[in-house]
């Protein structure tokens, strides 16, 4: 097979980090671009170490700017899209999430068209399936049922919309003639060293004694390590290069999940902490119907005072329905038209990101010593 090249949108994140390093081992592979807004100097740091294995491009640039856009998918094999904003708190301005997550899936998929890219694989998410109710009971769900979420919230809501982009892109005509290819990866929520969501909870909890809040202890869900999901990413990419397997995969969609115990997010957050001396709040919390209909007197006070002032509430009613539903899916349709099998089992995911843990409450404790000082 002749060499390829792929390009990496958001490469310099959590799951695109992970991503470009599992591509580098990939047979025949001449060059990898990796696309993002900024790249962090520790990141540098690391890609630099890959450079002498294969070569790779830090491309710096907007995932809304079309000459960008342009120039990184020119003489490109393939493109991974992991570049979007992420947040469950609204706390960014609907108009940015909308913009990078919607926009720039429908910039990159043209720029696609125009430099001839086959192939393009999705990084979706578990939240266009919901949950839309915390009373609704989801387990082991799959594809062919139909799960799709009713929220406004950008986050779901964009993530929705660029996924129907994507798939609904498939079969289209490139410049030179050939056709794109597409898929969707929907990975549950993702663990593992570099979570900004865990980094900010363990930190909270640092400054709290060591006690982890307990405000999901009602969900039941089956978190998924990041290194599975840059994993099913490489086999997805596999597949849409693979003349026999395509015909199955294109214009599809895939729940990504692993061996990774069904819990509560508060249960997880505990295992992965409790060797460092961390603990469960004890305290009582509030029935989530309670919890629920306050969110929503907090959403009304938001938007009451929005001519005036911008109040972002600490939560909201997706929020609380996200952290307390039970809502978990079955990779089998992956492990069947993909190959899939979990790359790391969930004992080596939980040490991996248990040491991490461990390295972030070192650092916080050298860093109280120096303002002690």
């Amino acid at each position: 097979m002749e060499g390829w090249s792929c390009l990496v949108t958001g490469g310099g994140g959590f799951l695109g980090q992970r991503v470009v390093r599992l591509l580098v081992e990939e047979k025949d592979l001449q060059e990898i671009r990796v696309l993002d807004k900024v790249f962090r100097p520790e990141v540098r740091e690391e890609f630099s170490k890959l450079q002498s294995k294969i070569k790779l491009t830090l491309l710096e640039g907007d995932i809304l700017d079309e000459q960008c856009l342009k120039g990184a998918c020119q003489g490109i094999s393939a493109v991974i899209h992991t570049a979007s904003v992420i947040d469950v708190r609204d706390a960014v301005p609907r108009e940015t999430i909308m913009n990078v997550n919607v926009k720039g899936t429908q910039l990159l998929l043209e720029a696609c068209v125009q430099a001839s890219v086959p192939v393009f694989i999705h990084t979706s998410t578990i939240e266009v399936a919901g949950p839309n109710s915390y009373r609704e009971i989801i387990q082991d769900g799959h594809e062919e049922e139909h799960h799709e979420s009713v929220w406004s919230s950008p986050y779901p809501y964009s993530k929705k919309l660029a996924e129907k982009a994507v798939l609904g892109a498939n079969g289209w005509a490139l410049k030179n003639g050939g056709t794109l290819y597409t898929c969707a990866l929907r990975p549950m929520y993702i663990y593992g060293e570099g979570s900004a969501f865990l980094s900010a909870y363990m930190h909270g909890a640092l400054k709290n004694n060591g006690i982890l809040t307990n405000h999901c202890r009602f969900s039941r869900v089956n978190p998924v390590y990041v290194g599975n999901v840059a994993w099913a990413h490489i086999l997805a990419l596999r597949a849409l290069r693979d003349p026999k397997k395509v015909p199955n995969i294109q214009g599809q969609f895939y729940y990504i999940s692993d061996d990774t115990p069904h819990q509560s997010y508060d249960d997880l957050n505990y295992t992965l902490s409790k060797e460092w001396g961390f603990c469960l709040d004890s305290r009582m919390s509030l029935p989530i119907s309670l919890q629920y209909w306050l969110a929503f007197l907090l959403e009304i006070v938001s938007f009451l005072l929005s001519p005036i002032y911008k109040y972002n509430p600490c939560f909201n009613r997706h929020l609380v329905t996200l952290s307390n539903s039970v809502f978990t899916f079955s990779y089998k349709k992956a492990q069947r038209d993909l190959g899939y099998e979990p790359l790391y089992t969930w004992e080596e995911a939980k040490q991996k990101t248990k040491e991490w843990i461990g390295s972030l409450v070192k650092q916080y404790k050298e860093t109280l010593k120096t303002k002690i000082h």
